[in-house]
């Protein structure tokens, strides 16, 4: 996503990859150099790269990323700018925190998977050792239509523990339950109501990605334990509740719900009717897929 998005702003672009080039990359705009960014040869090009680099950007796993960052660091020049994608920012700041002085840092999460865009969505920002390379690039986050987000490093790792590890661990529950039901794919998708319908979406969308980014969002952010668990909580306290008959109790947590939600709950339910039209109107082929 970040290499079609500097193809207007950037002198040059190169691109450093233990792999072949992605998919519509390897035409001439990106200069693909084949290497292990761990271990790289400080005499070889892509250290003679970094080294001449103003803006070096980590979009790598986490343990790549621990393990590049001080490399990486030691090759760059002053003044020029390491941005990281990583969605759990603790353990990176603390390998940078040995890092030599000069460069500028920034770590960013978009908050949403790269082929969706940027237009219109939020790009989470922690800066680390502001300047003006920096100030340079969130601009071109929000020229690019990019919804900025700036948070404490602390703050931002306690949001996404929701947003993120929460809600996935949610889908990841359903479908867990899912594949142990004794029903299969064609009943669910006939008898599905529209929330069923959504959480197969969710769920699909979801199994066709990387495993490894949703075994990072769960495995490497130290709140992460707490939300999971807060989860495994609520649905015994559901369970309980029915149990024991306390129907009242449920009305009561309902309550809460929507004194949670407060002045959000009408546009959320607003967008809820939106999204359901949507998936009503959904075509599909004669295979029964979506068109």
């Amino acid at each position: 996503m970040f290499l079609r998005l500097l193809r207007s702003t950037a002198h040059e672009l190169c691109a450093i990859d233990s792999g072949a080039p992605r998919t519509g990359m390897a035409d001439g705009a990106v200069t693909w150099l084949l290497a292990d960014i761990t271990a790289l040869d400080p005499g070889g090009e892509a250290a003679r790269r970094i080294a001449a680099a103003d803006l070096v950007l980590l979009a790598v796993p986490e343990p790549v990323a621990l393990a590049a960052a001080g490399p990486l660091t030691a090759l760059m020049r002053p003044g020029s700018v390491l941005v990281d994608t990583l969605s759990v920012k603790g353990r990176l700041i603390a390998e940078l925190a040995d890092c030599p002085d000069g460069t500028e840092q920034v770590s960013i999460n978009p908050m949403f998977k790269p082929s969706l865009g940027i237009a219109g969505r939020t790009v989470a920002a922690v800066v680390l050792r502001d300047g003006p390379g920096v100030a340079a690039f969130l601009g071109l986050i929000e020229e690019w239509g990019g919804r900025l987000l700036r948070l404490a490093p602390d703050r931002h790792d306690r949001t996404t523990a929701v947003t993120q590890a929460l809600t996935h661990a949610a889908v990841l529950c359903f479908g867990f339950a899912l594949a142990e039901a004794p029903v299969d794919i064609g009943q669910l998708t006939a008898a599905a109501p529209p929330p069923h319908t959504t959480l197969l979406s969710l769920l699909a969308r979801m199994a066709g990605g990387a495993p490894e980014v949703y075994w990072d969002i769960q495995s490497a952010n130290p709140h992460a334990t707490r939300a999971r668990d807060d989860l495994a909580n609520a649905l015994r306290r559901l369970a309980d509740l029915v149990a024991d008959g306390q129907e009242q109790e449920m009305a009561n947590a309902f309550h809460r719900i929507r004194a949670f939600l407060g002045p959000e709950l009408s546009h959320y339910q607003t967008r809820c009717e939106r999204m359901f039209a949507a998936l009503q109107d959904t075509p599909r082929d004669d295979a029964g897929l979506t068109a």
